[in-house]
């Protein structure tokens, strides 16, 4: 089965990363989280576990477990991979703007999230203030109003469910277009 791995320069055993075609194998017995080939059937659950930036969509296969959001496997074969920071950043702008109408943005912010890289630095600092002045609102606004009535609840934890599901097709959408004709 194709699944999802993000890398970094080694693999989490310090082994090296096998080249494309390479097929890994794990001798032993599986235990989630702990031994075997790991990887994930979507890729925004392999976000979680990424040591890297370079994704990798692999065939899984032999002796296989699942859990939700991961899998752990006997053997995997890397079939290709990408230097996905450019695509993780640009995923982060759309995902910032999608919400920028939240919030009264710097024009750094706008700048940088429209894709004008040189205003980054600026963003950073002017992030951190927003932030900072976000957390002190929302420590005297906790403090004021300290208990939510349940409807409160349910349509915040609502509009979480639906933005989390939204950002997994939107990012789903992405990296299928990045890897084409691989998948």
């Amino acid at each position: 089965m194709k699944a999802w791995h993000f890398i970094g320069d080694t693999l989490r055993d310090g082994r090296p990363v096998p080249a494309d075609g390479i097929t890994l194998r794990h001798d032993g017995p599986l235990l989630m989280c702990r031994s075997g080939l790991h990887a994930s059937l979507h890729p925004w659950d392999a976000l979680k576990y990424a040591p890297g930036s370079t994704l990798c969509l692999v065939e899984a296969g032999g002796e296989t477990e699942h859990e939700p959001d991961k899998l752990v496997c006997m053997e995997r074969t890397i079939i290709a991979r990408m230097g996905a920071e450019p695509l993780l950043r640009y995923f982060a702008r759309q995902q910032a703007l999608s919400v920028v109408h939240l919030w009264n943005a710097p024009q750094e912010v706008l700048d940088y999230l429209m894709g004008d890289d040189d205003a980054r630095d600026a963003t950073r600092a002017a992030a951190w203030d927003a932030a900072w002045d976000a957390a002190w609102d929302a420590a005297w606004d906790a403090a004021r109003d300290a208990a939510w009535d349940a409807a409160r609840d349910a349509a915040r934890d609502a509009a979480w469910d639906a933005a989390w599901d939204a950002a997994r097709v939107d990012f789903a959408c992405l990296v299928n277009d990045a890897f084409g004709d691989w998948i």
